[in-house]
């Protein structure tokens, strides 16, 4: 992370945890045989990169309006001059000041330095859960639902409802170290969490994820570390073979329930037209360096994700009330521009696609506990009888009224209540 200005202080594991109380005490043998391998973590920009940003921004050359009246051929190019216009009032340092309020920390694991956020709850028998976020997302995604989950009596819930958070950001996004070989698949980032979780002395834990947080998390499942109860997904892989085989053919089979012809709908459409970005993300990530030069070129690309998440954000810049703001949109972009993330992070599509685990969507074969939350316009909605069929120990499932692929940061209230709902009945375990 050469551009980046971080402070890390090396001191010891408890020392770090009496600096930020957030963080809770820690067993002293724990502490004592781990203590050299965490380290707090703060994150400042320097100013010269802030006006180098803002300059590239002015500095943009704009291609030619697109030649259609609606955002077939992409993301339009009404909306990102809007949001260019608003990177100039982005204010960063406030960013930087909420991620700087909150226990961070790097630990090496598998010889690669991992950052991630770790805020404990203040009662006592709260709940561990790593959460994983996904491309184009970051730690950003999950910041508002930090407070509700750790201090459930101020939002609504009560003591039984408490979490102690652990919130990573992937190998090659944020501030984690960036992979100088090849291999960091999901398997692996899996593998490496049930590390993270262990290291921080949690015996009994639960795991949530979407996106590429979705597959880390469900291929925790399948290991079965020691101590992981139970799972939550917001983009669950559960589409059977014989649907994966009607959408390659094009043709959806008959006796379809209306809430299995809505996935399929949703899911042929998302194959026609939604997968630019991860085929060239899947072949050719190297070839990105346009998205490393240009934020504007990076906003667009991170944008045009999936149709229903674009919109959304679209209508929000042109000032509706949406469940992402043109701030939050940017918060997470200046994230990428700012740690020189953008092609490090897509090596993830490149390393899962030559080291496969799997179809994106197929099931896994996962033999523990397992919650669902079906948010309409995630990029499917998966149908019950389909998360019946994959998860042969659904402990919960819900089809929300609204949110899409980024759940968390476009609902945090519905999230949070999905994350109490789902794990209820797990928390004796611990």
């Amino acid at each position: 992370m050469s551009q980046i200005q971080a402070q890390v202080t090396r001191r010891t594991l408890l020392a770090a945890a009496a600096t930020a109380g957030a963080v809770g005490m820690i067993p002293q043998a724990f502490a004592a045989s781990q203590a050299p391998a965490i380290r707090p973590f703060k994150f400042r920009a320097s100013d010269e990169q802030l006006i180098d940003l803002h300059r590239r921004v002015a500095a943009t050359r704009w291609p030619d309006e697109e030649n259609v009246a609606d955002d077939s051929q992409g993301v339009r190019l009404e909306t990102i001059k809007k949001l260019a216009k608003h990177w100039k009032h982005h204010d960063w340092r406030n960013v930087e000041v909420r991620l700087n309020a909150l226990p961070q920390f790097t630990t090496e694991i598998d010889g690669l330095d991992i950052h991630f956020i770790h805020v404990k709850s203040k009662h006592e028998n709260a709940l561990p859960i790593i959460i994983t976020h996904g491309w184009p997302g970051s730690v950003i995604e999950q910041l508002k639902i930090i407070k509700p989950l750790t201090d459930p009596t101020a939002y609504g819930g009560t003591e039984a409802d408490a979490f102690h958070v652990v919130i990573p950001s992937l190998p090659g996004y944020g501030f984690s170290g960036k992979p100088r070989e090849t291999g960091w698949n999901p398997p692996r980032i899996a593998k490496a969490w049930a590390v993270l979780m262990e290291r921080l002395g949690y015996t009994k834990y639960v795991a949530q994820g979407g996106d590429w947080g979705n597959a880390v998390t469900e291929l925790m499942a399948v290991q079965q570390p020691p101590g992981l109860l139970g799972i939550h997904t917001n983009m669950a892989a559960t589409v059977p073979a014989e649907i994966s085989k009607s959408l390659a053919a094009g043709t959806p089979p008959e006796g379809l329930s209306a809430d299995e012809r809505r996935a399929w709908d949703q899911l042929d459409d998302f194959n026609k037209n939604g997968l630019g970005y991860a085929i060239e993300m899947n072949n050719r990530p190297q070839t990105l360096y346009g998205i490393v030069d240009s934020p504007i070129g990076l906003a667009a690309w991170m944008l045009d994700h999936d149709i229903r998440s674009y919109r959304m954000i679209a209508r929000s810049i042109d000032g509706e009330k949406e469940g992402l703001s043109p701030d939050d949109v940017l918060d997470n972009v200046t994230l990428y521009w700012l740690t020189n993330t953008a092609i490090s992070s897509a090596r993830l599509y490149w390393d899962n696609a030559h080291h496969p685990s799997g179809g994106f969507f197929d099931p896994r074969g996962i033999k523990i506990p397992v919650a669902v939350s079906a948010f309409p316009d995630e990029i499917y909605q998966a149908p019950q009888s389909w998360a019946e069929k994959a998860y042969p120990k659904l402990i919960h499932y819900n089809r929300l009224p609204k949110g899409g692929h980024f759940a968390a940061w476009e609902q945090p209230e519905l999230f949070t209540s999905e994350l109490r709902a789902s794990f209820k009945s797990l928390r004796d375990q611990i």
